[in-house]
């Protein structure tokens, strides 16, 4: 069925029905789930894998193998959500790449669950990276396709800190058995399971109608011009500072532990900073996205948000004990929280057009990879030789800073 001339296609249209607490619920879970089989290796299991593997050698081959797993990411996550907003299932747009996605990221922890060397830990991990982003890119689109711009700051909200949620759960079933081993495998069971309910109640509306393919196109269209679209540009260039700092600072936090602070257990003290810092996200992200629904306002959030990560890497920089590292996970949680509810709602009214919104959203989410391919590289130079922790996390609270300054650049928005 082909829509009349300037009529706008049903999965194409600006969403004005409010969405209900159940259909909200189900994306933040799948949300969770795949930040859980992502950040339950990073911030735990791959740590551990590693120095299994490459005992003299630990921060080198952790290092290659997230790396790699970004570099991945950047590709897929933009890739994979350009296809599906051409996706013509009669599931809709996003279903099928919610559930691909599910299943070819079991797939991945299941190969890391049995890895004892190197080589396999990066074909694991490297597919991992790829159908995760395959879900994220998907479910992260059904936002503007579903939820009215006066909703968002809410929902965007909800969905943001299922970032935290997902570090929460995945450290959590990583920290709870003895091995590496299962704890990819509760991994991967937690993944499978958390993207059930969107599945059953997604109500993706089908893709009627697409232009034809043409490839030179298609791949031109990744190529979003900051000329063109400069609140856009200014948008991607914050969150990726943002990520930046944020990358900096918790890549190595179970070595930060392990060799700085030196507590004995570093992976239940990964668990409880986690613990307190997802407390702190939560009682911020869900009371600031309302304010910022209610004020029309996003930028003046941002920016604050940044001072208030910043300071927390300083505290870590100065402070290298375990109260100090409570603390640190405090006002980093307070800060972050603020900046995932709002940041997320700002990025969604600065997309170019509806037809794109997965991919332009995947391009975006390239500001969320691209730093983890970073910042080993930045990082491990900086722990091993050039000053150690308290460099490194000064160096994530000036990033952090710049952040919150530049996104006062974007106009379209307050």
């Amino acid at each position: 069925m082909i829509p009349e001339p300037g009529v706008v296609p049903a999965a194409l249209a600006e969403p004005t029905v409010r969405v209900r607490a159940g259909w909200t619920s189900a994306v933040v879970l799948a949300n969770v789930g795949v930040f859980a089989a992502w950040l339950g290796p990073i911030q735990v299991l791959l740590a551990q894998q590693s120095e299994a593997v490459a005992p003299g050698n630990k921060e080198f081959v952790f290092g290659l193998v997230t790396g790699l797993g970004a570099a991945v990411s950047v590709v897929a996550n933009p890739a994979f959500g350009a296809i599906s907003d051409r996706t013509m299932s009669r599931h809709g747009r996003r279903v099928p790449w919610v559930l691909a996605g599910a299943v070819g990221g079991v797939a991945g922890l299941m190969i890391l669950a049995d890895s004892r060397a190197v080589g396999l830990m990066l074909l694991g991990w490297c597919l991992v990276q790829l159908f995760g982003n395959a879900l994220l890119a998907a479910i992260t689109a059904t936002v503007p396709d579903r939820v009215p711009v006066a909703q968002r700051g809410v929902v965007g909200g909800w969905v943001a800190i299922s970032q935290v949620l997902g570090a929460l759960v995945g450290t959590a079933l990583a920290a709870a058995f003895g091995g590496f081993a299962l704890g990819y495998v509760a991994c991967a069971v937690f993944l499978f399971l958390s993207v059930v309910p969107y599945l059953l109640r997604s109500g993706d509306v089908r893709l009627l109608q697409r232009s034809p393919l043409v490839v030179g196109e298609f791949l031109r269209g990744f190529w979003i011009s900051p000329r063109r679209y400069p609140d856009f540009g200014w948008a991607w260039l914050t969150r990726f500072l943002f990520n930046v700092g944020n990358a900096l600072g918790t890549l190595y936090l179970f070595y930060y532990l392990q060799d700085e602070v030196r507590i004995s257990d570093a992976d239940t003290g990964v668990l409880i900073l986690t613990a307190i810092y997802s407390v702190c996200v939560l009682t911020t992200a869900i009371s600031f996205g309302r304010w910022s629904d209610r004020t029309a306002r996003r930028k003046i959030f941002v920016t604050w948000s940044g001072v208030v990560m910043a300071a927390a890497g300083v505290v870590l920089a100065v402070w290298p004990t375990w109260p100090g590292a409570i603390l640190g996970a405090v006002v980093l949680g307070a800060g972050f929280g603020v900046y995932l509810s709002v940041d997320f709602a700002l990025l969604t009214e600065v997309l170019p057009n509806a037809r794109d919104r997965a991919k332009d959203l995947g391009v975006i989410n390239i500001a969320n990879s691209l730093p983890q391919v970073l910042a080993p590289a930045i990082a491990a130079p900086i722990v091993r030789h050039l000053g150690g922790y308290p460099v490194l996390y000064l160096l994530a609270s000036f990033v952090t800073v710049l952040a919150g300054v530049l996104v006062t650049k974007v106009r379209s928005v307050r």
